[in-house]
């Protein structure tokens, strides 16, 4: 940097201060040093007072910096470019895949129906499974949009009832099965700060789970309620069906992971996905507690201080038996 030097030390014989002025210097084992420098020159005394500050690691830390938001910034341009993608394929997923998957199942059922007598009991059996397999990949398909629609959704923070939407989704599951003994029990006055409509649907699908896993159950009991302690006030649902093994917990969360066979509970396995992916946008994290044919519990708690505009979300359901009865004692609630 000899050129840039030279006009610096100019600018100093003109009697100008130099502050900041940085140049580098080879040492002897073939590596660069970064100065910087701050020079006053004091004419009546025939010198220049200077200072000199080794800014070499400062200059590589500021390199490096500046590579990862380089490299940050065609991350973000990357992901934006596969989302829109993704967001075109799944809409092209369902209109394209929805029309042969009709087809399939009208003329299985066509079959069914115009030659049903003609075709013995193994014959018959074939278009019911192709219809049962057609319907269960719509199911798919129907699903994957919805967790796209999860994954896209803005987060619009604001107060939310969960009582209220409990006991309406609840009302809805009593409708569709009237013939089912279930005891809900919601508690008043559950009130948390989030966005409304992803909460809504995680509750949908935690309920909705419970009410799936219950139904072998003779008396199946679901809770809703809240709890809290030094971590805040959480809020859970809790049933007293199959449950599951916590060995197999890691998994429970994937998309179309399922725990239990097919035949036993139905289902596609992108419910509890689901709820993960709206916990994640309120930048939480969500996990469960169960034992196998001895109920689960999920747990969620929606702190009151908010972090950039959106509350935090973490979870536990850590409860023994002792501290559930204590708990439920002192909990006003309601059967619905």
């Amino acid at each position: 940097d000899r050129a840039a030097t030279l006009l610096e030390t100019g600018k100093l014989a003109a009697g100008a201060l130099t502050v900041g002025f940085e140049n580098r210097y080879l040492c002897k084992d073939g590596t660069f040093r970064w100065l910087q420098w701050t020079a006053t020159p004091d004419a009546e005394a025939g010198a220049i007072f200077v200072i000199a500050r080794d800014v070499t690691a400062a200059k590589a830390a500021a390199g490096e910096i500046v590579a990862l938001n380089a490299e940050l910034a065609e991350r973000v341009s990357t992901a934006a470019r596969v989302n829109t993608e993704l967001e075109a394929f799944s809409y092209s997923v369902s209109h394209d895949l929805r029309a042969p998957l009709r087809s399939i199942d009208g003329f299985s059922l066509a079959l069914l129906e115009d030659y049903g007598p003609a075709l013995d009991s193994t014959a018959k059996d074939y278009p019911g499974r192709v219809r049962a397999a057609t319907q269960r990949m719509g199911q798919l398909i129907d699903d994957l949009l919805s967790l796209a629609r999860v994954t896209r959704a803005q987060v619009h923070t604001a107060a939310v009832d969960l009582t209220a939407i409990a006991r309406s989704i609840a009302a809805e599951l009593r409708r569709a099965d009237p013939g089912r003994a279930v005891d809900f029990v919601i508690e008043d006055g559950l009130l948390a700060e989030g966005d409304p409509k992803l909460i809504a649907i995680a509750l949908d699908n935690l309920l909705r789970n419970a009410w799936k896993f219950t139904s072998k159950r003779p008396r199946a009991r679901i809770e809703v309620g809240a709890r809290t302690d030094d971590a805040g006030r959480a809020y859970f649902v809790r049933d007293n069906g199959a449950g599951f093994d916590m060995a197999h917990a890691g998994k429970l969360f994937g998309a179309f992971q399922r725990l239990h066979a097919l035949a036993e509970f139905p289902g596609t396995g992108v419910g509890l996905a689901t709820v993960q992916r709206i916990v994640h946008r309120h930048a939480g994290r969500v996990w469960a507690e169960a034992e196998l044919d001895r109920g689960a519990t999920f747990s969620l708690s929606f702190e009151a201080r908010r972090q950039g505009g959106i509350p935090r979300l973490s979870c536990s359901s850590r409860t023994t038996p002792t501290t559930r009865r204590s708990r439920c004692a002192r909990s006003r609630r309601t059967r619905s």
